[in-house]
């Protein structure tokens, strides 16, 4: 469930480190393949192929068909195809709405398009759903907190991200943009 996030928000960075999430299946091998395309950031035509296999059969369970729409949206993502990735999210969640690793990666399609507000929301749900990458929900939150204004919001998310992953050097560069005073 891991990939980068390629882009932010104003003066953040592209991160080299975590920040999609995909979703582990084990419903065919299929599946199995078009997890580890997204894990390892494959978007060749073969990786995206073992997704759409996958998807045409009949035997996933909700869970793994629900996985495989979040992995093949991740692939989507990686590729810059945002609309395309939003459709797979939001299939992923007419089969299981409480998916957190979906609405998670909605939070990072929202921010790379701009929508910060969307975003927070989505971040925010993934993290009520305990996703499995909660640095990343609370660096996205941060991202999404500074753009609205919200600078205590995001010191704190940025600082809860960096406890979370403490080698995920992207939240603790975040934080030493900023400078904390007493009052």
């Amino acid at each position: 469930m891991r990939a980068v996030i390629l882009s932010a928000a104003g003066a953040l960075l592209v991160a080299s480190a975590p920040a999609t999430a995909s979703v582990f299946t084990a419903g065919s091998s299929f599946a199995e393949s078009c997890y580890r395309a997204a894990e390892a950031r494959d978007t060749s035509r073969i990786a995206r192929d073992s997704c759409n296999k996958a998807l045409s059969e009949n035997a996933l369970s909700l869970f793994d068909r629900a996985g495989t729409h979040v992995n093949r949206g991740v692939l989507w993502m990686i590729m810059g195809d945002l609309g395309r990735a939003n459709q797979d999210f939001d299939r992923a969640l007419s089969f299981d709405p409480r998916q957190p690793e979906a609405w998670l990666n909605k939070a990072i399609a929202q921010m790379k398009a701009g929508n910060g507000g969307a975003a927070l929301e989505m971040a925010n749900r993934s993290l009520a759903l305990r996703t499995e990458r909660p640095a990343l929900a609370y660096y996205i939150r941060g991202v999404a907190n500074e753009d609205a204004g919200n600078v205590k919001a995001a010191y704190a998310d940025f600082q809860r991200a960096r406890a979370l992953a403490p080698k995920w050097n992207v939240p603790a560069v975040e934080l030493a943009r900023y400078q904390v005073r007493s009052r």
